[in-house]
């Protein structure tokens, strides 16, 4: 199974301890790159589809890398929207 399943997978189960580095690798598999939004955006962040154009907007977390809850749920209605994901 390759990592950015077992990435998909965890996401979908709503962990507590997702980090914004897993969810970099997992949206990279999709296709996605990360791209700050300015020289001054602080933590503003968007992950780019080139392909589909498609554009996920969140703050990235800090000081603690790890996601909060609401981030993965707009994340995973993101995916859906996007058609990167079954319902």
């Amino acid at each position: 199974m390759s990592k950015s399943i077992k990435l998909l997978k965890r996401l979908l189960n709503n962990p507590k301890d997702f980090t914004f580095g897993e969810l970099e690798t997992l949206l990279t598999g999709f296709g996605f790159h990360l791209s700050n939004a300015g020289c001054t955006s602080g933590s503003a962040v968007r992950f780019i589809n080139l392909k589909t154009g498609h554009i996920i907007r969140l703050h990235k977390p800090h000081p603690s890398p790890v996601l909060k809850q609401y981030l993965i749920k707009v994340i995973i209605k993101e995916l859906k929207q996007g058609g990167y994901l079954n319902d």
